[in-house]
């Protein structure tokens, strides 16, 4: 994982770290992928690994939504993920 997504994974990993502790059994995080090109089937980078890292803190996958949009940067893929906690 390149050093932006290993960022993004340590800073999700934090804030679900923070969501456990203090007591909440739902999280809803949001993950955006940059530099994508949505017309591409390709793995999303980085994004699979964020999203172990927020499971690794106690939390499941539970349902998951993607938008596309555009910004000054260009294309953007956003993943919006709810998350329940594992016990």
């Amino acid at each position: 994982m390149g050093f932006i997504n290993q960022a993004k994974g340590l800073e999700a990993a934090k804030r679900a770290r923070e969501a456990r502790d203090a007591g909440n059994s739902v999280l809803v995080y949001k993950f955006i992928e940059a530099n994508t090109n949505s017309k591409a089937t390709a793995p999303m980078t980085g994004m699979a690994e964020q999203i172990q890292a927020v499971e690794s803190e106690g939390w499941r996958l539970e349902q998951m939504a993607a938008a596309e949009g555009k910004a000054f940067t260009g294309e953007r893929v956003a993943l919006v993920c709810l998350f329940r906690r594992t016990s």
